[in-house]
């Protein structure tokens, strides 16, 4: 009877709660989404508990996984609301039992796995989608936030990193608890180009009428697709539009906390005709195919989901040279590299990839073939479901 009971335990589906901050719709986000709707279901019994109620709950709904709205999640630091949700994570690890905590973004990494040893959960992963310490912050903050992360680490059983550089820059004494599991693209079905610039040409003239007239001269169309947050850069992407004397427009598709400024410096570089904020739009990388050029600016990142989605739609890529983006962005194989935070260097390699229409073909070619072979989607939930069962 013992022997009977003992086997049906052991075949029963393991209790997965996969935990982030928020519930935008950003890489971290993307990389919930993907595993939440991939785990098998006959070996795992998966929750998303997750803050602030937007698109990855709405979209994991449609997708029949279950979710959990974390009350006193959010990414801004309150001392108060950090206390709170501890213990509502302890309370809940507690009630529910879960076998596995997958905990994803910074703030949970350091939380959740307190929660976790406090509650005893048998088995804890953190993945690292960057370092908060990477970001433009003074000193002391950036030892304290280290600290913390270091803290996640010693409390986690595994930690991921989704790039060999993130991995690197924690420091050579968490090498062993640290597996990198790159990012990997699920296929995207992307609208041909002729679509998809109608549908951004309408949303362009909502924004300023006046453009109808640049359009009439066939302009280069330069995009990307971005968090309107510091860390991305914008602001020099658009500085170097305005050096620009092509004939170009710059899209910029996503939402954030910046919108005000960027749109201030737009007005005050006198480039409201050809630099557009055109806001958030579900399934935003389908429309990749609208862009002659695709540009990252970003001033800290890990291994951005956007630059294997602007591959496999073929484009032509520059991008900042920080934390992993040289490992999908070969320079002058696959793209160009740029310093972050030169809007000069930004200028020149758009400037370039505007005159040489045949090496950018190739970039575009050559980065596709990499994406399409080195960062699958298979390869990386393979991995990480090794890691749940070890």
């Amino acid at each position: 009877m013992l022997s009977s009971k003992k086997s049906e335990n052991s075949h029963r589906a393991r209790k997965l709660f996969i935990c982030i901050t928020k519930s935008n719709w950003g890489g971290a986000q993307k990389y919930v989404f993907d595993i939440a709707t991939n785990t098998p279901r006959d070996q795992f019994d998966t929750t998303v508990l997750l803050g602030e109620g937007g698109d990855l709950m709405n979209k994991l709904e449609k997708a029949g996984v279950k979710t959990i709205l974390l009350k006193n999640s959010q990414r801004d630091i309150n001392i108060k609301k950090e206390f709170a949700l501890l213990f509502e994570l302890v309370r809940l690890f507690k009630k529910e039992k879960p076998d596995i905590i997958h905990l994803n973004s910074s703030k949970m990494g350091g939380i959740g796995s307190l929660a976790g040893r406090i509650a005893g959960i048998k088995k804890i992963i953190f993945t690292a989608h960057g370092w908060t310490f990477n970001e433009n912050r003074g000193f002391l903050s950036k030892i304290l936030i280290k600290t913390l992360h270091i803290f996640t680490l010693l409390l986690c059983d595994k930690t991921i990193s989704v790039s060999e550089t993130t991995k690197r820059q924690i420091g050579k004494i968490f090498r062993k608890k640290i597996v990198v599991i790159k990012n990997g693209l699920r296929e995207i079905e992307l609208k041909n180009r002729d679509l998809a610039r109608d549908v951004l040409y309408t949303k362009i003239l909502q924004i300023n009428h006046k453009a109808l007239a640049l359009f009439s001269k066939k302009p280069v169309w330069i995009g990307t697709i971005s968090e309107l947050h510091s860390n991305k850069g914008l602001s020099y992407a658009i500085e170097a539009m305005a050096k620009i004397k092509n004939n170009i427009i710059f899209v910029i598709i996503g939402e954030g906390e910046k919108r005000k400024e960027l749109e201030e410096q737009i007005i005050k570089l006198g480039v409201s005709n050809k630099v557009f904020l055109i806001g958030h739009i579900d399934y935003a990388s389908s429309y990749l195919k609208a862009f002659d050029i695709f540009i990252l600016s970003s001033i800290t990142e890990a291994l951005p989901y956007v630059l294997l989605e602007a591959g496999y739609a073929s484009l032509p890529v520059t991008a900042s040279n920080v934390g992993g983006i040289h490992e999908i962005i070969e320079n002058n194989k696959t793209g160009l590299l740029t310093s972050p935070r030169n809007s000069e260097e930004i200028k020149n390699s758009i400037e370039y990839l505007i005159k040489n229409t045949q090496k950018a073909r190739i970039f575009g070619d050559c980065l596709k073939e990499k994406i399409t072979k080195s960062f699958t989607q298979k390869t990386m939930l393979e991995k990480t479901f090794i890691l749940y069962k070890m």
